[in-house]
């Protein structure tokens, strides 16, 4: 069975820590997009991690962590990860790595600098970490798979016809070093032995775990509003984020997706530029940022301090709808005990019309929020883990924002670590 984790936003929903909890009755646990640009924050036995490249399940020693095909596998970055965790004593976990997955050049990462720098005031917001020259490369048929490390010859020829084009950008475009064809096979090289021992066939061996009836959990990066193509276009991610691409993304059949878990934050949170309806700004901005999260909302891989709004139920439902969403885990919602009303972006409005379907995102530009303000509960939920148990006006709360949104709330998360997690019959579950 195939089971997929995934965001309805911006990213930084908490996907992490459902993919984790998850893991526990799980077999693989797949990365199928995305690179080191975004990271997934866990609070386990261990301690507290920041996970960019390897798949949140990594901390059982059952599971089997898998980089898919649709991955900006930066090679350093990841083995470094593997490092950070075995020195915090988390057993060396069980990994492969698609042998159709292509790898971040040095060269991307250092393009995707100077773009930002070159572009100005009109930059995306990269986090330079090479991600959109990374694709850009894997769709113009110039970039490197994992598989062409052990074929030395022809990867050097590969090399030569690649740097033409790339140092023509340096010098004319960039004024900035040319790349060094033989420095840049002997880093190749320095990768092939990182990663020879997990390389394998990963479409094959999870066609083979799948007929033995094992769990597999796909893991997605960012959020459905950073979808290079149903997102806040171009403020967005160059990969799809949504569950649909799991499929491409592992290489299994789309019918083999049973279930997606989207994850949902209780409020609204944000890394970069881009349109925003439901953000707040100044001392309301900042109480929030710094209660969120566990320790503050500040990005993962980053470190810089998020946008935050309200919960937005109209890009939410586009978010769970793009999903193909089966269960909601609605996350964070201990961070709200503070306020005594909570206000809800329950619709948009556009030149004088109320949109309750998110628009493209020349509209999106000019919506503003409709508010609704609901009572707040005034207390800590943390080490609540029976629903009956919450605070009315906490029930209230959830079972007004699935109205809203039109998909089955089954999971609540009233802290960061694992065992915070309240499971829930939703009237909307069939």
């Amino acid at each position: 069975m195939v089971k997929a984790v995934v965001g309805a936003n911006w990213g930084d929903e908490g996907k992490g820590k459902i993919t984790d909890m998850l893991a526990q009755n799980a077999d693989i646990i797949v990365r199928f997009q995305g690179g080191a640009n975004a990271g997934h924050t866990i609070k386990n036995e261990y301690g507290k991690f920041a996970l960019h490249s390897l798949p949140s399940g990594v901390f059982y020693s059952h599971t089997t962590s898998v980089i898919g095909n649709g991955v900006a596998l930066n090679v350093p970055i990841f083995f470094n990860e593997i490092r950070s965790l075995t020195e915090k004593n988390v057993p060396m976990p069980k990994i492969m790595i698609s042998e159709r997955a292509q790898m971040v050049m040095p060269y991307h990462i250092k393009f995707d600098e100077y773009e930002e720098e070159r572009l100005k005031g009109a930059a995306f917001g990269s986090t330079k970490s090479g991600i959109a020259p990374f694709y850009s490369d894997k769709f113009a048929k110039t970039g490197f798979q994992v598989n062409e490390l052990f074929d030395e010859k022809t990867l050097k020829e590969k090399i030569a016809r690649v740097i033409v084009q790339k140092n023509v950008l340096l010098e004319h475009l960039y004024h900035k070093p040319l790349i060094d064809a033989d420095e840049l096979f002997a880093t190749l090289m320095e990768y092939k032995k990182m990663v020879e021992p997990y390389v394998g066939d990963v479409s094959a061996f999870l066609d083979r775990a799948l007929k033995e009836g094992k769990t597999v959990l796909l893991e997605g990066q960012l959020g459905t509003l950073k979808d290079t193509d149903h997102g806040i276009y171009p403020m967005v991610t160059s990969s799809n984020t949504i569950a649909a691409y799991g499929a491409v993304g592992a290489g299994i059949p789309p019918y083999e997706i049973k279930e997606v878990i989207t994850v949902c934050k209780a409020y609204s949170s944000a890394v970069g530029g881009g349109a925003f309806v439901s953000e707040i700004f100044g001392d309301e901005a900042e109480e929030l940022r710094n209660r969120g999260g566990d320790g503050g909302e500040y990005g993962a891989t980053t470190g810089r301090p998020r946008r935050v709004g309200w919960f937005d139920c109209v890009a939410s439902r586009y978010g769970c709808r793009l999903q193909g969403t089966t269960d909601v885990a609605f996350t964070v919602l201990d961070v709200l005990g503070y306020l005594d009303e909570i206000p809800v972006c329950v619709g948009y409005e556009f030149e004088g019309e109320e949109l309750s379907d998110f628009p493209v995102t020349w509209k999106l530009e000019h919506c503003k929020p409709v508010w609704k303000k609901l009572p707040g509960w005034k207390c800590d939920i943390r080490g609540i883990r029976s629903y009956e148990e919450l605070p009315e006006n906490c029930r209230k709360y959830i079972e007004f924002v699935e109205e809203q949104i039109g998909y089955p709330i089954t999971m609540v998360s009233n802290g960061p670590a694992r065992e915070d997690i309240i499971y829930r019959e939703s009237p909307l579950k069939k």
